[in-house]
Formats: C-alpha cells, sequence, structure tokens
C-alpha cells in the first residue's frame, strides 16, 4: 500500500524553521497500530491524518508515543496540504475531531486556525514544578496543560527543565511564558510524557497563553514568538470561548509511504 505524504515547516516562512508535521492524506482510516507506526517513524513531534473530500475532513494526530486530542501546527500544516491540492481557501475546511469541529480559513496572507480556548485556573506554585523546571515561575495555571509565568523572555529562554520530573506532573505539557519586547508575549512547550521533550512550535498550547495574555494585557489581538530553537510566530486574536490561531507554512517535502 502506498500513503501519500507531506512533511510541512508550520509556524514559518522558510523551512528549516517552525514545527515540521507530517500529514497523510488517506481514502480510508488505516488501523491505529499502523497510524501510530507511521508517526513513530516520522519521528516528527505530530503526523496527522486525514479522510474526507471538498471542504469537510476527518482528522487525528499522532505523536512518536501516542494519538493526541488537540494539535494546532499539524492542523495548519494539513490546512496548507490540502490547499496544495485544491482547496481554494474561499469557504472554510472544517476538520472534525475528537476536539469537535475545528475550522480554518484564509485570511489575508494567514491561515488561520478556530480553536477552543481553554484558560488556565490559578494554581499553587509547587516545589515538584520549580524542581521539574530548574527555576521558580511567578505564577501557575493549569488547563490540559500547565502553564508558568515568569518575568524576562530571558527567564524562558535559560530554562533547561528536567524533562523525567516535566513527564512525571500531573498534566499532557508544561508551557512557559513570559511578556516580549517585539511581542506581545514569547513561550516554550515541553511534553515528554507524549515523546515531544520540546515542541518547536505548539499551536494548541496558544489556547491557554491567549486567553491569559488578553486578560493581563487588555487586548484582543496578539503576536506571540515560540522560543524554541527553530522558532515561530503566532498571530492571535480571542473571539469569546474561541481562540483563532493565525500562521504560515513552507513546504519541505512530499513523497510516498510505502507499507
Amino acid at each position: 500500500m502506498e500513503v501519500d505524504y507531506w512533511q510541512v515547516d508550520a509556524f514559518s516562512t522558510r523551512v528549516f524553521a517552525g514545527n515540521p508535521a507530517g500529514v497523510c492524506v488517506l481514502d480510508r482510516w488505516l488501523d491505529d497500530s499502523t497510524m501510530q507506526a507511521i508517526a513513530a517513524e516520522n519521528n516528527l513531534s505530530e503526523t496527522a491524518f486525514l479522510v474526507g473530500a471538498g471542504t469537510r475532513y476527518r482528522l487525528r494526530w499522532f505523536t512518536p508515543a501516542s494519538e493526541v486530542d488537540l494539535c494546532g501546527h499539524a492542523t495548519l500544516a494539513s490546512a496548507f496540504v490540502l490547499q496544495r491540492l485544491g482547496w481554494s481557501g474561499d469557504d472554510p475546511l472544517c476538520f472534525e475531531t475528537v476536539s469537535g469541529a475545528l475550522r480554518v480559513r484564509r485570511r489575508d496572507e494567514l491561515l488561520e486556525l478556530d480553536f477552543p480556548a481553554r484558560p488556565g485556573r490559578s494554581l499553587p506554585v509547587t516545589p515538584e514544578v520549580c524542581t521539574a523546571l530548574g527555576a521558580e515561575p511567578t505564577a501557575l495555571y493549569g488547563a490540559r496543560d500547565l502553564m508558568a509565568v515568569f518575568t524576562e523572555p530571558a527567564d524562558v529562554e535559560r530554562l533547561r527543565p528536567d524533562m523525567d520530573r516535566i513527564a512525571s506532573l500531573d498534566c499532557l505539557g508544561m508551557i512557559v511564558t513570559a511578556p516580549g519586547t517585539d511581542t506581545d508575549f514569547v513561550s516554550r512547550f515541553f511534553a515528554p510524557s507524549v515523546g515531544v521533550p520540546e515542541d518547536p512550535v505548539t499551536g494548541s498550547a496558544h489556547c491557554t497563553l491567549v486567553p491569559y495574555w488578553a486578560r493581563r494585557l487588555g487586548r484582543q489581538n496578539l503576536h506571540g514568538r515560540q522560543l524554541s530553537r527553530r522558532g515561530g510566530e503566532l498571530f492571535c486574536r480571542l473571539r469569546g470561548d474561541r481562540v483563532m490561531i493565525g500562521g504560515r507554512c513552507a513546504l519541505y517535502l512530499r513523497g510516498t509511504i510505502v507499507i
């Protein structure tokens, strides 16, 4: 069996930056073990699998270790691939996922994700979190992920977390964030429990980041930068209980997986 395969650098205008995502466009679902094996073989933070036609698709995401409930960069990459395959952008794409219907629109030069907001609830800063991060944040919030807030971009950039301790925390991943200098905020994201020690650019983390920074800064339109080695930029809008996450993509490769 042959599977059409694309690798796209999401949240970047050039290759070798942003977050690489695998995208497999299928006529029908493969069994779960095969999709998991493909994701492990690709060894990217996520591989997306799509089945559908026109502007409606079912979409699933797999890390090298497990299936996840939400992934921004691989959704953006999937929309980019469908654009290359003929989606005009006049009508939004609708992806049916375990997190509900997710829409992607073309907005000016951006592809924009329509994702659920996941505001964090305030939590005490525990010794376990400080030890895992190797630093003490000024505040901690919890949603699907934990989010630790720091004072300066340099505080976020210099972190060298203990990945085993991060994996032992009660969360899928750990977001770290601080105010930006030439952006509204900066962030990093660690998810060793699902096989992603540091994710280059994390769309889903912005479901928690954007409600926090919108409230703190008092505005709905926000520009974020993820401070991973590859780096990435996100142009976000808070709209009630939804977060709009805009970005660009660059095509790295197109090929065929032979199973």
